[in-house]
């Protein structure tokens, strides 16, 4: 009987430790249908989200490039307009981003968990506001569409990396 009780022990414990809580969420697409789709999925390997830079013009945001750790993504998007470039705080990271959108990405704004809200573009079209779906997650890597400005943005959402050497 002791054997059995402690088996069915040893079982449990082993199902609890295959289940594990969800962490990674993702939100999106935002924007239009036009552009070819890229993906930073890889770079999320450099590190955090450390910088942004967006290019804009008039009328929407016509390129982006983001920092992992200390590694810069591929530019994607068009060469007009100009190119702002912010960098986070150590240790800040990206919980909200929210914008506009109609056809194109007009407007992106990043909040960070520091309160600092990161704007880029103009405030007009359709609104859209994306947070993880899981508590304690942060942004961490983009995707989207783009060609000669950025078509639509996807954001993926995951735990902070516990460590990071490059950062």
């Amino acid at each position: 009987m002791l054997t059995v009780a402690l088996l069915a022990l040893l079982c449990a414990s082993a199902s609890a430790n295959a289940i594990q809580a969800r962490s990674s969420s993702y939100s999106g697409e935002y924007g239009g249908g036009g552009g070819k789709r890229f993906s930073h999925s890889g770079n999320q390997l450099d590190g955090p989200i450390t910088a942004l830079r967006v290019r804009v013009n008039n009328y929407y945001i016509v390129g982006l490039q983001v920092r992992y750790g200390k590694v810069w993504s591929d530019y994607v998007g068009g060469r007009s307009g100009d190119l702002e470039e912010i960098f986070l705080h150590p240790g800040e990271s990206v919980i909200q981003v929210s914008g506009k959108y109609k056809g194109y990405l007009k407007k992106v704004v990043f909040v960070t968990d520091k309160g600092r809200y990161l704007t880029f573009g103009k405030d007009s079209g359709t609104s859209f506001n994306a947070v993880p779906l899981h508590p304690n997650t942060v942004l961490r890597f983009i995707s989207g569409r783009s060609g000669s400005v950025i078509d639509a943005i996807g954001l993926h959402w995951d735990v902070y990396p516990s460590i990071c050497s490059s950062c």
